[in-house]
């Protein structure tokens, strides 16, 4: 009994020697501040700027509420043929505290869009006359939800005629 209680005191001492014996390493050399040597007339190229860039603000990841929004707004506009009132479009991504970056195909959180768009074009193309109608009734000019973020095919502005003598034949 005793043998297994010397054993067990020389594992923990040999355990516990090895990190009292280390020495600790020491703090690096503080530098001084030094003042910049450039002039104001020297271009920024000249030297390494001082100035760090501010640092950016911590956001968190839109809702999959808005995620699920703008894929079925893009999912509208391909299957439909609407065209998209982005003024509308990302006043209600605002209000869901959302950038139209974010939801973008490019944007941070793009791949997340383009799997429920694909989803959702694929859903509305199998019955496409009624997830129009649907569509239109919600976002459409007469929404019931939110109006005038997707508008009818064709309803754009004409092109107005370049101001000057027609051409001659």
């Amino acid at each position: 009994m005793i043998v297994r209680s010397l054993i067990a005191a020389a594992l923990i001492g040999g355990m516990a020697y090895p990190a009292v014996a280390q020495d600790t390493a020491p703090p690096p050399a503080a530098t001084a501040p030094q003042e910049p040597s450039q002039e104001p007339s020297q271009g920024p190229s000249q030297g390494p700027s001082k100035e760090a860039a501010p640092p950016r603000p911590i956001r968190n990841a839109p809702s999959p509420r808005a995620l699920e929004f703008a894929a079925y707004i893009f999912s509208a506009v391909n299957v439909c043929g609407y065209r998209l009132n982005a003024p509308e479009f990302e006043a209600l991504l605002a209000k869901q505290n959302t950038r139209p970056e974010d939801v973008s195909p490019r944007g941070p959180f793009g791949n997340r869009v383009i799997g429920i768009f694909t989803l959702m074009s694929n859903q509305m193309n199998l019955n496409r006359e009624q997830a129009c109608l649907a569509v239109a009734g919600e976002y459409g000019p007469e929404g019931n939800v939110v109006k005038n973020v997707l508008l009818p095919p064709g309803s754009g502005e004409p092109i107005p005629a370049p101001e000057g003598k027609p051409a001659q034949p």
